[in-house]
């Protein structure tokens, strides 16, 4: 009895240290412990435990994602694909475009099919679109809509990139404990929350960049207008050509930098996609610039392009503008450089986002929130002396009600809080205010089993057995009842935090790490200290409850 009862001490004492360290060391100790060096334990509580927006201040968003924009990209994929397609099917056709693209950016109108071409369209339809219903019209006219399973699946993936996309530019940035999720009360939004973010335009600005990389082949310009390129070409712009805008600051004007047109190759060389990484850097002039590299597929695709297009213009194309425009002067193959008018922090902001990858949509800010850093002082006080008052007047209490059994209940209730803290630690969970909140709970939880537990005891004492028998009887009859408390509690705690966002998922974390470390000490540590009291009781001793 006496060899376990040491064991069982030994493993209190070890689970004790190990939560200890989860408080003032947690996930990254290499972190925690520097700032502990630096700054003692106090600033490596600081690091271990995170804590939430309304508790550190920060900044609070909601975002709409434009899914129309990914729908429009993927039809227009779709018209190049089309056309190809029946260009080698030798399917004769006047006109392939979309009708309005703003309010049906799901739709494709197809003119000019001759009758007897109409059975070989459909199979090209079949065959090559097959995420799209085809429909016949007036006057040899066809329609394709995309099917409504298809338009549903890829919104819900334009959010789903969205919110991936903008999780590693957050990442990039370094902010700690980010909430970054779909939101829920809205469709295709997405809240984001930003603990301690002290430049939140920033943040707004490298979120909302789509940065829609493209190199193109330049045949042309740069023109001062659109109808300046237009007259170039006889009003006619050559097939698969399109002009793109930019910025030209030659030309000796005295005004800046003017808006210019140039006329591009409508396909690309290489995009974004083809990007393996991208980082700051500067140009022969000493002027912030970005290198990136390509991947293998990519290096060979741009080589192969560049190669045969030496002497020829290049222009680098960003989120639908021309940003640089150069003559290739020999092949190029894995890497190039996007030079313009960057300040240092623009460029390492255009190299981070291009790491990040493009946005699928469009993404607008419904609603803004900064929560100072004064107001989440000012609660981190309350709340925290809220908690301490509270927890002082119940040992209090139990110190009173119930004298030795008391003591018991009280180191209890310290290690329940030393777990809790060490689980949040280790785990890296955030502490907000409703998760104070769930940690006063806790700490009534914890109580209330003791209590049940002592007046058990009472009641066989007063029945007449001794005190071991009635420690043993008394934990008996209430392990049942705080098991069935405690499951039900932490099922409610459980639905919470898969539903819940934000600060109420804080409260379900708190809870229910909470009411996991009661149950180990209400239960097995409470018991433990009654064994080792019973154990050195003399025969007839009374037990104090």
């Amino acid at each position: 009895m006496k060899k376990n009862l040491l064991w069982k001490t030994v493993f209190i004492v070890v689970v004790l240290l190990v939560f200890v360290y989860g408080i003032f060391v947690g996930r990254d100790p290499a972190r925690s412990l520097s700032a502990i060096k630096q700054n003692g334990l106090v600033a490596g509580l600081q690091q271990s435990i995170h804590l939430g927006l309304d508790l550190k201040g920060g900044t609070h968003l909601i975002l709409q994602v434009m899914v129309n924009d990914a729908v429009n990209a993927d039809s227009d994929q779709a018209i190049q694909r089309l056309k190809e397609d029946l260009k080698q099917a030798n399917v004769p056709f006047g006109d392939i475009t979309k009708g309005d693209p703003a309010n049906a950016p799901d739709r494709i109108a197809i003119k000019g099919v001759p009758p007897e071409s109409s059975g070989e369209l459909r199979r090209v339809v079949q065959e090559r679109l097959q995420e799209y219903d085809l429909t016949s019209g007036t006057e040899n006219s066809w329609t394709l809509a995309m099917k409504p399973n298809v338009m549903s699946d890829l919104k819900n993936r334009a959010v789903t990139q969205a919110i991936e996309t903008i999780r590693n530019r957050i990442d990039q940035l370094g902010v700690s404990e980010p909430t970054i999720q779909e939101h829920g009360l809205g469709e295709h939004q997405i809240l984001v929350q930003l603990p301690g973010v002290d430049d939140p335009a920033r943040v707004k600005e490298i979120m909302q960049s789509t940065a829609m990389l493209e190199i193109r082949q330049s045949l042309g310009g740069p023109y001062s207008s659109e109808q300046d390129a237009m007259s170039a070409h006889n009003g006619v712009l050559p097939p698969d050509t399109v002009l793109v805008k930019g910025r030209s600051s030659r030309g000796g004007s005295q005004e800046g930098p003017q808006d210019v047109y140039y006329l591009l190759s409508r396909a690309s060389a290489v995009t974004g996609r083809d990007l393996r990484s991208a980082q700051p850097g500067r140009d022969e002039n000493g002027r912030p610039d970005v290198m990136f590299n390509l991947t293998g597929e990519g290096g060979r695709r741009f080589g192969a392009f560049t190669g045969a297009h030496v002497g020829d213009a290049l222009a680098i194309v960003l989120d639908n503008k021309v940003q640089e425009v150069a003559n290739i002067q020999e092949q190029i193959r894995d890497q190039g450089r996007i030079s313009g008018s960057f300040t240092e922090q623009q460029a390492q902001d255009l190299a981070m986002v291009l790491r990040s990858g493009a946005l699928p949509a469009g993404i607008r800010y419904l609603e803004e929130r900064t929560v100072g850093p004064s107001l989440g002082a000012d609660s981190i006080r309350q709340g925290v002396r809220a908690a301490l008052y509270g927890m002082i007047a119940v040992m209090v209490f139990m110190l009173i009600y119930y004298r030795g059994a008391g003591i018991n209940a009280n180191l209890g209730l310290v290690l329940n809080l030393v777990i809790l803290l060490g689980f949040l630690g280790f785990t890296g969970a955030t502490l907000t205010l409703p998760g104070i909140a769930g940690v006063i709970l806790t700490v009534g939880m914890g109580v209330d089993s003791n209590v049940l537990i002592f007046e058990r005891i009472r009641e066989e004492l007063r029945n007449g057995k001794t005190p071991p028998s009635a420690v043993e009887q008394g934990f008996a009859h209430a392990w049942l009842t705080i098991i069935d408390t405690h499951v039900t509690t932490i099922v409610s705690a459980a639905i919470l935090f898969i539903f819940g966002t934000g600060p109420v998922r804080g409260f379900a974390v708190t809870l229910t790490f909470g009411l996991l470390a009661n149950l180990f000490t209400a239960v097995f540590v409470s018991r433990v200290i009654f064994d080792s009291i019973v154990n050195r009781h003399q025969r007839g001793e009374a037990l104090s409850i």
